[in-house]
């Protein structure tokens, strides 16, 4: 009897056993769900950093190959520059003094086809223009000389610089032709360097002479004449290379 209603309350509890399984088993899938999400958020996280670094990076090589083709187009020969002032600078750059070339020449008006004749021109034209002006500094110092000496050497210095003058406008003369005939030729080419290193050695005379006298206006004569010396040695340096400077802009000489 006793075993018989056992039985009988074990299968009238199975129901109600399996109805509290279930229920466990749905309150372990609902606390295990939130984990779940939760393993989810960092993998989309670290998903979307990664694209935007992807994206990053892609970025960068195309940048960063558009910037090296225009520097491998850049282009290499003077000839072919696009800059006014690049073009000067090749032409100043076989000077002694490419500062005082640049910042003379620079300020000229671009013609249509850069000329290095031309330029060399120019600078004969702002050389001649300083030793001109200069010419007549002597006579101002010789009303101030207090001996004989500064003044002997002053009025040499005078001469030595009109002489320097002369020379520059005689290069410029032979640079001045008509219509069909070569400004530059051989011949003009040499005659023309004598004339401009005669300038200078003027020049480089008139501070020595003051030198010998122990002047008192040696300095002050020799700040004066540093930009009329720069400026025709400039000339006379882009003379002795216009063959070359030509050739670089794709010119001869004519």
């Amino acid at each position: 009897m006793a075993s018989s209603i056992s039985e009988t309350t074990i299968r009238a509890m199975d129901p109600i056993n399996f109805i509290k399984g279930y229920n466990k088993l749905n309150h372990l899938e609902d606390q295990a769900a939130p984990s779940t999400h939760t393993h989810r958020k960092p993998l989309l996280i670290t998903i979307t950093i990664s694209f935007i670094l992807l994206f990053t990076l892609i970025i960068g090589v195309v940048v960063g190959a558009l910037v090296h083709h225009s520097y491998t187009q850049s282009p290499e020969s003077p000839s072919l520059s696009s800059s006014y002032a690049d073009s000067i600078k090749t032409i100043c750059n076989v000077t002694q003094y490419p500062v005082s070339c640049f910042s003379t020449l620079s300020t000229l008006d671009a013609s249509p086809k850069f000329d290095p004749e031309l330029i060399f021109m120019a600078s004969l034209k702002i050389s001649f223009a300083h030793l001109s002006n200069l010419s007549s500094f002597p006579k101002t110092l010789i009303l101030r000389a207090k001996d004989p000496r500064s003044e002997a050497a002053l009025r040499d210095c005078e001469s030595l610089l009109e002489d320097a003058s002369a020379q520059v406008n005689n290069t410029m003369s032979a640079m001045e032709v008509g219509p069909g005939k070569k400004m530059m030729t051989e011949s003009k080419i040499e005659d023309m360097r004598t004339w401009l290193s005669s300038a200078i050695t003027d020049q480089e005379t008139c501070l020595d002479g003051l030198e010998e006298m122990n002047s008192s206006v040696v300095e002050e004569v020799k700040n004066a004449m540093q930009p009329s010396k720069e400026f025709t040695s400039n000339s006379l340096a882009i003379l002795a290379n216009i063959k070359v400077l030509l050739q670089n802009f794709n010119l001869t000489m004519h």
